[in-house]
């Protein structure tokens, strides 16, 4: 068994935020997944690629670099994302990349490039990773599996929040449209779905602060342990 934990759900319902916390407290590394298909989907965009053109999309996809990086500005972001080289932390948050990344997420090789980088970081242990498909696909070995849930009223509230922290324009109404979107396309798709492992811990975040669910992760840690 892989010595990981992992942390799927989602769009805002907490699990970069949480790992990150638990990942400090246990000295692990975090890895965030979803910013790497942000990323993607950036350089798809910035390269003129319709993203309804799988193949052009997925060679991009194939030959980008991106690194993943401690934050380096006390602008809100929680990491340095560079993309071939060039800081892309706040572009690959934008919202035209927030509309087309659940569809470039859909590719099956934009996948399996992310997923083989993904495992191949996951495989040395002592780790937290994040995203959608960590415990059911890239990590199915992992000695913790946890899935994070929050209503989508609640998820919208702290991604607006966090998008007027980093001095953006943004409307509520709009953001939780967004969410129920991506929640229907993550879920429905093909490859790789959104779901639970049959053997995560499901963790309810609705009216829970940081610190509360990474306490509760924790004991569900030690009793395994004990």
């Amino acid at each position: 068994m892989n010595n990981a934990i992992t942390i799927d759900g989602p769009v805002a319902s907490g699990k970069t935020t949480v790992g990150k916390e638990l990942a400090e407290k246990l000295g692990f590394q975090f890895l965030d997944t979803g910013v790497m298909y942000r990323a993607v989907t950036l350089a798809v965009l910035e390269a003129g690629i319709d993203p309804h053109d799988e193949n052009l999309v997925s060679e991009r996809a194939e030959h980008i670099r991106i690194d993943i990086y401690p934050p380096s500005k006390d602008d809100g972001r929680q990491y340095d994302v560079f993309l071939d080289g060039v800081d892309a932390t706040w572009p690959i948050r934008e919202d035209h990349v927030r509309d087309n990344v659940s569809l470039v997420s859909t590719y099956q090789r934009v996948r399996q490039a992310l997923t083989a980088k993904q495992r191949e970081i996951g495989l040395h242990g002592n780790i937290v990773m994040v995203g959608r498909d960590i415990g059911t696909v890239v990590l199915p070995d992992a000695a913790y599996k946890f899935f994070l849930i929050a209503s989508v009223e609640e998820r919208a509230k702290r991604r607006f929040l966090e998008t007027q922290q980093s001095g953006r324009k943004t409307d509520l109404a709009e953001i939780q449209r967004s969410l129920e979107e991506r929640d229907k396309i993550d879920s429905s798709r093909k490859l790789a779905p959104l779901k639970a492992a049959q053997d995560a811990i499901m963790i309810d975040t609705n009216h829970k602060s940081i610190s509360q669910v990474v306490e509760e992760i924790l004991s569900h840690i030690h009793i395994k342990e004990g």
